[in-house]
């Protein structure tokens, strides 16, 4: 098929080199402008558009999907669909009804579960039994579009927001070129979302994983892993900010009074415990202010933490 894709970070990647590999006409590649990043706020181009450039397609970065010059490029390019990956904007009527099919997207959830930006982390943080992608017919508004094609995985024991992101970017660009050619064949039976069914997934910002010790272990224990490895989770202690890399549920330690506080940390034989709301998670790996990564093991050896603090999210 004749098509435009539409995407702009990691996620949608796979999805364009899926659509390329299957031999679909790719007119255009669509993705946000390069923006400045690290140290040194150098200009780099988004990931979607450095494999487009690897792949010798052309691409388009126009300020906003709205704008007339824009809208009028891609009529002239004809595309029979445009497929969307995490494009990064919201698109108008008038652009999701220029082809003749319509606007695909390639949405990292089970719809209508998790509508929104971060449908993965929130998935993991929220202790989902289920993930998965689903292909939608794009609406006006966010996420309510027919869906048209759905596969779900089970969560690994140990999920965290990156391994899902991995296997569901890659899921993305599988299911994607199914739906097409079911598209083409004229296999694909839309369904309407229930409404009633539906959870929203906010944007995560660095402020999201900041711990709050007072609140249950198992939410603690999946916020964790869920926010991995951005924004990733982090606590304080005598003002100074440590990032909690890895960490499990445990039992009561021996020997471990009741008057121990939300928040206070128990270490015994290089093992460091940290008491939330209802049960004690284990540290396995953390990161100090400056340092580099370690085990809760090696940390212990020259230094000590008391306690957390433990003001609200």
């Amino acid at each position: 098929m004749r098509l435009v894709f539409m995407g702009t970070p990691d996620f949608a990647v796979s999805s364009l080199r899926a659509l390329y590999e299957a031999g679909h006409d790719i007119a255009a590649v669509v993705s946000q402008p390069d923006k400045p990043a690290g140290r040194h706020a150098k200009v780099v181009p988004t990931r979607v558009k450095a494999e487009a450039l690897r792949l010798g397609l052309p691409v388009l970065q126009p300020e906003k999907a709205s704008d007339p010059e824009f809208i009028r490029q891609l009529r002239e390019l004809k595309p029979e669909i445009i497929v969307v990956a995490a494009y990064g904007k919201i698109l108008k009527k008038e652009l999701l009804e220029l082809p003749v099919y319509g606007c695909l997207n390639i949405h990292a959830s089970l719809l209508p579960r998790w509508r929104g930006a971060a449908p993965i982390q929130w998935a993991v943080i929220s202790g989902d039994e289920y993930a998965g992608v689903t292909i939608m017919q794009m609406a006006e508004e966010l996420d309510t579009g027919d869906m048209l094609l759905k596969k779900r995985i089970k969560l690994a024991p140990e999920e965290t927001g990156g391994s899902l992101f991995d296997k569901l970017a890659v899921m993305g660009g599988e299911l994607i070129t199914e739906a097409l050619e079911k598209l083409k064949a004229g296999e694909l039976i839309p369904e309407k979302q229930d409404d009633s069914l539906s959870t929203y997934a906010p944007m995560l910002k660095k402020e999201t994983g900041r711990i709050d010790w007072t609140i249950g272990v198992t939410e603690t224990e999946c916020r964790i892993r869920g926010l991995f490895p951005w924004p990733g989770s982090y606590g304080y202690s005598n003002g100074k900010m440590i990032k909690i890399i890895r960490a499990r549920i445990v039992d009561t330690p021996v020997s471990m009074p009741d008057t121990f506080r939300c928040g206070q940390v128990f270490s015994d034989g290089g093992r460091m415990y940290v008491r939330c709301a209802d049960g004690w998670l284990e540290i396995l790996e953390l990161q100090p202010e400056g340092k580099k990564a370690m085990k809760a093991a090696d940390f212990l050896r020259g230094n000590s933490i008391e306690c957390f603090e433990t003001q609200e999210v």
